[in-house]
């Protein structure tokens, strides 16, 4: 029998610090009848120290606080085109709406300097700051794709302030997983854990750079080992405190061992809310390793589109459970199309795996090896059936360009417009069937007001179909004439006149 006993003090309702020093004051005994007597004994040998110095101390050299840059050019010609801009400002309203095609907000994007005009200088300013680890003495150090993804440069610190410039490896944005290598000597490094055996409930702390503050450290637990988020990986979860600029930071457990890294926050304010994921590492060091081989990950495709399997369903179809993944489309010519798949099977097992959520299967195969001859079974037609199929290779992703890239665009046009084609969706939603979108405006295109998200829809009294026919008229453009662009900004539209800039 086991008497807990917690005594409040007298007709006051305690708060809540006073109820938790209460609840540990509390007396616990266990009552043991022995020999007609009753004997009390401790029911907890001791509670936990939460000492977590040691840890921290072994652990934080090898974390590194990661900053990284882009190169813009500033002119100094301010001035220029000042009554043209005005006129734009009056025209669509001050200040100009933050709108894009079809009154949408854009997805915000800076504004790309072209190659410095006379009179320009060329600036390094931060882009952005957060978190990453050494994982050997070397110098490779792991860190989120979003860390440091479209810099121009990327700056690691260790805790010695040694700084170094670094080199970005491989990216890999479906896992968000990033490799830099620096060059030094006498590099502390973190040995890496296993993510499969953690369990919920382990303590864990995360250390990194939140706010750009170096080696601050938070400690948790995890909340759940397999958090399933519909994509490559599941990730873990944790109410370990993790900010902006903790991104790429390691999680460690009480051994000192990586055993994620830390990628996500749920928040709906932008702040920590105490819910925050991290990649496991026995997944991340599976892509780190074709990143250091190969400066990118392969994965397989079969060329379909999936969908979960309602209980519903499954018992109309003569299965017993919700289970597998519904096969809703079938792309024409490739490995799943070629073995006889068909929309409306059910997919049970790929390559001896069974696939209980749809959202496994997805991560099944895209872990398989490209060209590997796979044997898929099925639900189809109220049976089993099973085919072979040979994976094919998933394209790759395409790293965002870094500023100096994205000027390499913008430089060869005299109006200073980087232009991207209409989508389908857009075309629908602008109502109409040509013209292109402006993705990134300088000189005097930026001068006049124009802003990512607009529509051109004409340059000098021609229609424009697309960027190939708009970068052509642009090419063609006599630089000692006034070209003139019709624009169009939610629902409003101005011809705006534009001086064309040679390129130096």
């Amino acid at each position: 029998m086991i008497k807990i006993s917690i005594q409040p003090p007298h007709n006051q309702r305690p708060t809540m610090n006073k109820f938790l020093s209460i609840l540990l004051a509390a007396t616990v005994t266990l009552v043991v009848p022995v020999a007609g007597l009753v004997t009390a004994t401790p029911a907890f040998a001791a509670l936990p120290s939460f000492d977590f110095t040691e840890l921290v101390e072994k652990t934080s050299p090898a974390v590194v606080n990661i900053r990284t840059t882009e190169k813009i050019s500033v002119n100094q010609d301010g001035n220029a085109d000042e009554e043209m801009q005005e006129l734009f400002k009056r025209f669509f309203g001050i200040p100009m709406p933050q709108q894009g095609p079809g009154g949408a907000a854009p997805t915000p994007r800076k504004r790309v300097p072209a190659k410095p005009a006379p009179g320009a200088t060329e600036e390094e300013v931060p882009r952005g700051v957060g978190s990453g680890f050494i994982v050997s003495q070397d110098g490779y150090v792991l860190t989120n794709a979003h860390v440091v993804d479209g810099a121009d440069e990327v700056y690691v610190k260790l805790t010695d302030k040694r700084e170094f410039k670094a080199k970005v490896i491989g990216i890999d944005k479906r896992t968000d997983v990033a490799v830099v290598k620096i060059e030094g000597t006498k590099l502390p490094w973190l040995a890496i854990g296993d993510s499969d055996k953690i369990k919920a409930g382990e303590w864990v702390i995360a250390i990194g750079s939140p706010f750009d503050l170096d080696n601050s450290v938070s400690a948790g637990i995890v909340s759940a080992k397999s958090r399933d988020t519909g994509d490559f990986l599941n990730l873990i979860q944790t109410d370990v405190a993790v900010n902006p600029g903790n991104s790429g930071g390691p999680l460690i457990n009480m051994r000192g061992e990586v055993v994620g890294i830390n990628s996500q926050i749920y928040s709906r304010s932008g702040g920590f809310m105490g819910i925050s994921f991290a990649v496991p590492i026995d997944e991340a060091m599976r892509v780190v390793d074709q990143l250091r081989s190969t400066g990118k990950v392969s994965r397989s495709r079969i060329g379909i589109k999936l969908s979960e399997v309602p209980k519903d369903v499954a018992e109309s179809f003569g299965l017993s459970k919700g289970q597998g993944a519904f096969i809703s489309m079938v792309e024409p010519g490739l490995p799943a199309d070629k073995a006889g798949i068909v929309a409306g099977d059910i997919v049970l097992e790929f390559n001896g795996q069974p696939v209980t959520k749809w959202t496994e299967l997805s991560r099944i195969v895209a872990n398989t090896k490209p060209g590997t001859k796979s044997a898929v079974t099925l639900w189809s037609k109220g049976k089993t059936r099973t085919v072979t199929l040979v994976t094919g290779e998933m394209e790759q992703d395409k790293p965002t360009k870094t500023a100096k890239e994205k000027e390499a665009e913008v430089e060869s046009n005299l109006l200073g417009l980087n232009v991207i084609n209409l989508t389908d969706d857009q075309k629908r939603d602008l109502k109409v069937t040509a013209g292109v979108i402006v993705d990134n405006v300088d000189g005097s295109a930026a001068r006049a007001g124009l802003q990512p998200g607009d529509l051109i829809t004409q340059l000098n009294n021609n229609d424009i179909k697309d960027v190939k026919q708009f970068n052509a008229l642009v090419a063609k453009l006599d630089p000692k004439k006034v070209a003139v662009v019709l624009v169009r900004r939610g629902d409003s539209s101005q011809f705006v006149p534009l001086r064309p800039t040679p390129a130096n």
